[in-house]
């Protein structure tokens, strides 16, 4: 998966955005102003941190050398995935698993708002 289609792919969610809040490299994917993906697009290797259900990280950090606790982030809930070393379609897996989580911790009438849009 290249950045331009990583890029591609977090912000085709419903009301996903992008922003730059740390610097103008390090692109963070919100819904509704929550984030579920991270990444600096320019960087080598080419790295996303991503929100996971805490048993299910312990466990995919266990089956794949690619995927580590987050960095600078909440180790419980969120993994760094080298991009390059997994799967298009897993990583692609991986994003919509962030993103229906954060979606799942939003208030109720936001979630709604989300199924209309």
């Amino acid at each position: 998966m290249t950045p331009q289609e990583l890029r591609a792919f977090c912000l085709a969610f419903n009301a996903a955005t992008e922003e730059f809040p740390f610097d103008s490299g390090t692109s963070v994917f919100k819904v509704l102003g929550k984030m579920f993906a991270l990444s600096n697009l320019g960087g080598t290797p080419l790295t996303a941190n991503l929100k996971c259900d805490p048993d299910e990280a312990v466990r995919l950090r266990a089956a794949y050398p690619a995927i580590v606790p987050g960095w600078h982030m909440n180790k419980r809930h969120w993994n760094t995935v080298d991009v390059g070393q997994l799967p298009d379609r897993m990583v692609r897996e991986l994003i919509e698993d962030s993103y229906d989580l954060v979606v799942a911790g939003l208030p109720r009438a936001e979630r709604l708002r989300l199924d209309r849009g």
